[in-house]
C-alpha cells in the first residue's frame, strides 16, 4: 500500500511470466495479492518461483496467492507452493491460497491441505492472513 497524503492507494502490475501462466500483482492493505491464471506446472514453475520469491524479498510479507483461475497444476507447481510458503514461514510471513476444485483435489492429493492454507474467496483468504 502507498499513502500520499494520507490516501491510501492500490498498486496493480502486469507480472512477466509464461505463455501459459499469465498474473497481476495487487498491493492492497500491506498485502501482495497475486491474481495467476493458466497452468502451473513444470514449465512455467521456474519463472512462477523466481518472480513471486523476488516480491517476497522485496516487500511485505502477507501474500495472497489467487489460484481460483488455474486450469492445471502438477507436481512441480505444488512444489513450487512448498518452496514459497517455507520462504514466507522463514521471514515470519503469512501466505494464503484461494484455491478452485483443481487446485484444491490436486493439493488433497499429496495431503499438503494443513500445510498450505486453502480459501474459497479472495475476501476469505485475506482474512485469514490477518
Amino acid at each position: 500500500m502507498i499513502t500520499l497524503e494520507n490516501k491510501e492507494v492500490t498498486l496493480n502490475e502486469q507480472l512477466n511470466l509464461t505463455v501459459s501462466l499469465r498474473g497481476t500483482r495487487e498491493i492492497k492493505n500491506d498485502c501482495q495479492i497475486f491474481h495467476l491464471l493458466g497452468q502451473l506446472d513444470a514449465f512455467s514453475e521456474p519463472t512462477f518461483q523466481r518472480v513471486i520469491l523476488g516480491y517476497i524479498n522485496e516487500k511485505a510479507n502477507k501474500i495472497v496467492l489467487d489460484l481460483s483461475q488455474i486450469d492445471f497444476i502438477d507436481s512441480s507447481g505444488l512444489g513450487a507452493l512448498v518452496r514459497i510458503a517455507k520462504q514466507i514461514e522463514a521471514l515470519k510471513g503469512k501466505m494464503a491460497i484461494v484455491s478452485n476444485a483443481r487446485v484444491t483435489q490436486t493439493v488433497k492429493m499429496v495431503r499438503l491441505e494443513k500445510f498450505l492454507k486453502l480459501y474459497n474467496s479472495l475476501e476469505e483468504a485475506l482474512k485469514g492472513i490477518e
